[in-house]
């Protein structure tokens, strides 16, 4: 069978040499020199060192993975590329562009993308925007771009309501350290019909990538952002810990769709949040299949009478990975609705864990909640649990679950080999229906991406 993917395609680093690299390790002078480097207002410059200041008092969390060969020391948390922010491919980098052509993200913007941003390292080498959605309007920038471009506006929703730089251990190292990322303005009424991308790159060997991604969807406004996200093999550990504020007004629509597919000496420690108002709506699609460790749960706290969400998770667990990914949802106003659905696959001794949280406060009545948790393992030595935790603070509420895990059916192999096809293919088929709910929900070349790196992961498995 072939399979059209290269891992190389992800794994392999590119030779280029970047302007600045930071000695590996925190410090009040790396702070301040990151901070310079962008000419930051000095409220930004306090945050910063504010959250370096809880980070280094904080203990690593007890629970989930263990991270105790994560050493910070090692990690380099700032590298500039020699490459200055462009809107055009033809004036970035050669061997950066190379990239960023295999992944096909200048081919997907021409074909069926309203803007596109990419970063490599710790700043954004590409940044654009179609004309006419400029002229409505909106804003698509790139973080470091718009603290200079609209000062006001960042200063009252970067990290303050919705993931306060005091949230937990990885959040305040990314207040201190955080660097690229994305803006996003969607003005009262505008419906932005093509979705926005952004892709970030992480090359550096032992690099940390601390993107930031703010998104406002003003009231009666829609949008889909997609992000995508990669690094190459090295055998020294990386960090990714970047943060996604998300605020959706009254009756705006959101939907955030990510393939998070950093290499395996990557921990993927990331922070993805909503506040979603009134009549509102706010979707995640995600998939997870790179990292050594991944601990990721997007979370919504529906704020709004009538606000909803849904979350569509898929997460494969192979050799030496382990995959805590889950999701949130918070119910803090009457008529809100959730439903979480939450897929893993396991193999090669991989461990694929659900962890999640429904809360619904006093205040939610006639609320509604689906969480429904499945894992496929897909052989003797892989590991799938389901950790869910529904919190029920009144008793006019709707409220249902559901965990399965399991191995895949001898039966229904037998079956699909009695209709001509080998174990391998039959095993495929049965994994590809297992994950088609969340296929179908991406947009095209990313749902090809992700069957793909699937039937990559799980060929010769048999």
């Amino acid at each position: 069978m072939e399979i059209n993917i290269n891992r190389e395609l992800y794994d392999k680093p590119d030779q280029h040499q970047s302007k600045y690299i930071a000695k590996p390790g925190l410090s009040i002078e790396l702070i301040k020199k990151i901070s310079e480097s962008k000419n930051e207002p000095e409220w930004m410059l306090a945050k910063r060192l504010r959250g370096l200041e809880l980070f280094q008092k904080m203990p690593l969390p007890k629970w989930g993975p263990n991270l105790k060969h994560l050493n910070f020391d090692e990690i380099v948390f700032f590298s500039d590329p020699n490459a200055d922010e462009s809107t055009s491919w033809e004036d970035v980098p050669q061997e950066i562009k190379d990239t960023f052509d295999k992944l096909g993200i200048p081919e997907a913007e021409k074909e069926a993308l309203a803007g596109v941003g990419a970063q490599y390292d710790s700043n954004i080498v590409y940044h654009n925007i179609k004309k006419e959605l400029a002229d409505k309007g909106v804003i698509f920038e790139n973080m470091d771009v718009a603290l200079q471009k609209y000062p006001d506006m960042v200063k009252k929703h970067f990290m303050t309501s919705c993931v306060p730089i005091d949230d937990h251990k990885f959040v305040m190292l990314h207040a201190a350290v955080w660097s690229g990322g994305t803006f996003i303005y969607i003005p009262k009424g505008v419906k932005v019909e093509l979705p926005l991308q952004a892709y970030f790159r992480m090359n550096q060997l032992s690099g940390g990538q601390f993107e930031h991604t703010l998104i406002i969807v003003d009231e009666g406004a829609e949008l889909h952002y997609i992000e995508g996200c990669s690094s190459p093999r090295y055998s020294k550990n990386s960090l990714h810990a970047g943060c996604v504020e998300i605020f959706v007004k009254d009756n705006a629509k959101m939907r955030y769709s990510s393939i998070e597919n950093w290499s395996r000496n990557t921990y993927n420690l990331n922070t993805k949040r909503a506040l979603v108002d009134k009549d509102a709506v706010m979707e995640w699609v995600s998939g997870n299949m790179g990292s050594s460790i991944t601990m990721l749960y997007p979370c919504s706290i529906l704020r709004g009478e009538g606000a909803s969400t849904d979350s569509l998770g898929i997460a494969f667990a192979g050799k030496d990975q382990h995959q805590d990914v889950g999701a949130k949802a918070i119910h803090c106003a009457p008529r809100t609705t959730s439903k979480i659905v939450s897929k893993s696959i396991s193999k090669d001794g991989g461990v694929g864990v659900y962890r999640g949280l429904v809360k619904i406060l006093p205040v939610a009545t006639d609320s509604k909640t689906s969480v429904v948790c499945d894992g496929l393992i897909l052989d003797k030595e892989s590991v799938s649990n389901t950790i869910p935790a529904l919190e029920v603070m009144n008793s006019e509420v709707d409220a249902a679950h559901e965990a399965k895990v399991g191995r895949i059916s001898e039966d229904a192999l037998f079956y699909l080999q009695s209709r001509g096809l080998d174990e391998e293919h039959a095993m495929q088929m049965i994994v590809s229906g297992f994950v088609e709910p969340i296929i179908r929900q991406l947009p095209l070349e990313y749902a090809l991406e992700l069957n793909r790196l699937i039937e990559l992961e799980i060929e010769g498995q048999v």
